[in-house]
């Protein structure tokens, strides 16, 4: 049974350490308030520690089953917006997420390693998201690329996705360029490339790595399950817990995000009911603009996080390549 929230809302975590020092290990759930997965797999380990079931042998665990209390609490994905866009501290909170950021940010940087579990409103295999590769860029420097992609090659799933924040800094051109050409302003949130930043982006800013965990369909019975079993795997490939080492997956899929495209008006409409990774050809017809206009497919790939409820000036759906 997943817990209830008190209505006075407050932030929780549950630490074990182990005598033997070793990584720092945090885990999180309901990062968006309907993709509670994650959280059921949390909450039965924290079961099994708190029952001796399981002893942690170095380093040390955090689980935050449910990280965004209010949105949790209404069973939609946000609260008053996305916790997983612009995802820094503030001094100034203006939003219920900003307070989770002021909470959640310190919190990821006193670890080494993030393991965010997620659902998706459209799709059926699970998957995994790892960031880019070593680099010293302004948008995303980072040094732990084999770390990084070994954890996730050890989760338990075999498809894999990266090029999301590259991604996100393109569309977020696009969207600034399209606003000036009809004489809008070009600023705000989600015309800010930092928008993009989100719990992994932010663990990485730390210094830290993280990989994404798309466990499956939102109300998908094995998702739990999928969620559970990457827990575990990663404790195991960490050292924390014993057992025999995670081999990699062999054989896999793995696909770079390229293009998103932003919904212009909330009435812009898919032309069929799409998911995730569904096949695209260049010239397809994806969906049509309430002026309209037709969006078709700008190259052969896969289309990725299809949203029909996002909101105009948001993401409606991105475009993966093989790699």
């Amino acid at each position: 049974m997943l817990p209830a929230m008190p209505h006075a809302l407050q932030f929780k975590s549950v630490t074990f350490t182990a005598l033997k020092p070793g990584p720092k290990l945090i885990v999180l759930g309901a990062v968006h308030g309907n993709e509670v997965s994650g959280s059921k797999a949390i909450l039965k380990m924290i079961a099994e520690f708190e029952s001796g079931t399981r002893l942690l042998q170095k380093g040390q665990v955090t689980f935050v089953p449910i990280t965004n209390p209010l949105a949790y609490n209404r069973k939609q994905r946000n609260g008053d917006r996305n916790l997983n866009r612009n995802l820094t501290a503030t001094n100034n909170p203006v939003d219920f997420e900003d307070h989770v950021a002021n909470w959640l940010c310190p919190l990821l940087a006193a670890h080494d390693v993030l393991l965010d579990i997620h659902s998706f409103q459209k799709g059926d295999v699970p998957f995994a998201l790892f960031g880019p590769k070593n680099n010293n860029s302004e948008l995303e420097k980072f040094e732990h690329e084999d770390a990084e992609r070994g954890l996730a090659l050890r989760l338990g799933v075999t498809r894999f996705v990266d090029g999301w924040l590259d991604t996100y800094a393109k569309g977020v051109a696009n969207r600034v360029a399209l606003l000036k050409s009809t004489g809008q302003s070009g600023e705000g949130l989600n015309t800010d490339p930092r928008y993009g930043m989100g719990t992994t982006e932010c663990m990485r800013s730390s210094g830290g790595y993280a990989v994404t965990l798309e466990c499956g369909q939102h109300d998908d019975a094995n998702g739990p399950v999928v969620a559970y079993q990457a827990i575990d795997n990663t404790l195991v490939h960490l050292g924390l817990l014993e057992g025999m080492p995670i081999p990699a997956v062999e054989n896999y899929q793995h696909l770079s995000l390229v293009e998103v495209i932003d919904k212009v008006h909330v009435e812009d409409q898919f032309a069929k009911a799409w998911s995730s990774f569904d096949s695209v050809h260049k010239g397809e017809l994806i969906g049509v603009r309430k002026t309209g206009d037709e969006v078709r497919a700008s190259q052969d790939g896969f289309i990725v996080f299809p949203n029909t409820l996002s909101q105009a000036g948001q993401e409606w759906f991105y475009i993966a390549v093989s790699n």
